[in-house]
């Protein structure tokens, strides 16, 4: 039997971006035929993604497509096993494709989108494809498709944090300048209206509860609360945060200067809410170097 190196592993890896177990298994299989290695990989792609589906995907990208007028324009997230992945260029020509055909299509909900034409076959049949070729488990996880009353912007930092905007009036800066602010700012809402009940509550009942501690009155336990919850609001509202190039004022202020407003905004964070699973990369390297 031929001898499996690591830098054979690391080779074929190289060019099919599969996992290094497999690419081990692979030559194993094909007595260190490079080209035939590679084969073998290809031919299983539909086993292979079918081991990966169960596999946590936390990391990943966000993809923005906009038409030219602005009018028309969707955000989606799409999830991976790695960063590495995440970074890959097949990886990210699928998750740009896939928001210009959602925001061709505009499907229903994220079930839906599965089944939109790509030029892969469907979104399923590609993202299947893509699963086999790299080895992790690939997700489109989230998207927003908004009915526009203005123009949409967008901003994305780092591939990881998207913004999409949905500005009436203004400029370009405005727009610019909006749009990462929200990435920075992170905002949970355009206003207070559109905050969760049960945020407020907590941050009420948080507050309730220090007073106590602290040895408050319990007729002043309201009133610190409401003054609490007010602070909390300004902070995680849009409208109301200060601005991030000018302290002196907030995002409504700087609206209203411009003759402008936020019909509506949607910011992602890849990965966010998802519990991420922790890998061992230098065990799983000395496995693949064992011949």
């Amino acid at each position: 039997m031929a001898e499996i190196t690591a830098s054979m592993v690391k080779e074929l890896r190289e060019r099919t971006d599969a996992p290094m177990m497999d690419c081990k298994k692979a030559l194993s299989e094909a007595e260190g035929d490079m080209t035939r290695a590679e084969e073998i990989l290809r031919v299983r792609f539909g086993n292979k993604a079918s081991k990966a589906a169960g596999r946590v995907a936390a990391e990943g990208t966000v993809g923005i497509s906009i038409s030219a007028d602005g009018k028309t324009g969707a955000m989606i997230e799409v999830n991976s096993e790695t960063d590495f992945c995440a970074k890959n260029e097949d990886f990210l020509k699928f998750v740009n494709e896939l928001a210009s055909v959602v925001a061709a299509n505009n499907p229903a909900d994220i079930t839906a989108v599965a089944a939109l034409p790509m030029s892969g076959g469907t979104a399923e049949e590609t993202r299947a494809q893509l699963v086999g070729k790299i080895g992790e488990n690939i997700t489109p996880r989230r998207f927003v498709r908004p009915a526009v009353q203005g123009k949409l912007v967008s901003y994305i930092h780092g591939s990881k944090i998207g913004v999409l905007v949905d500005l009436v009036g203004g400029d370009d800066a405005l727009a610019k300048d909006i749009a990462m602010h929200i990435a920075a700012a992170k905002p949970k809402s355009l206003d207070a209206s559109g905050v969760d009940a049960s945020l407020i509550e907590t941050e009420r009942r948080v507050a309730i509860e220090k007073a106590k501690e602290a040895g408050k009155p319990e007729a002043m336990l309201e009133k610190i609360a409401d003054g609490t919850v007010q602070k909390f609001l300004k902070e995680v509202t849009l409208l109301s945060q200060v601005f991030v190039k000018d302290d002196k004022m907030t995002i409504e202020q700087l609206l209203k200067s411009k003759g402008a407003s936020v019909a509506s905004f949607t910011m992602y964070t890849v990965g966010e809410g998802i519990e991420k699973a922790v890998v061992d990369y230098a065990a799983e390297v000395a496995a693949a170097a064992k011949v």
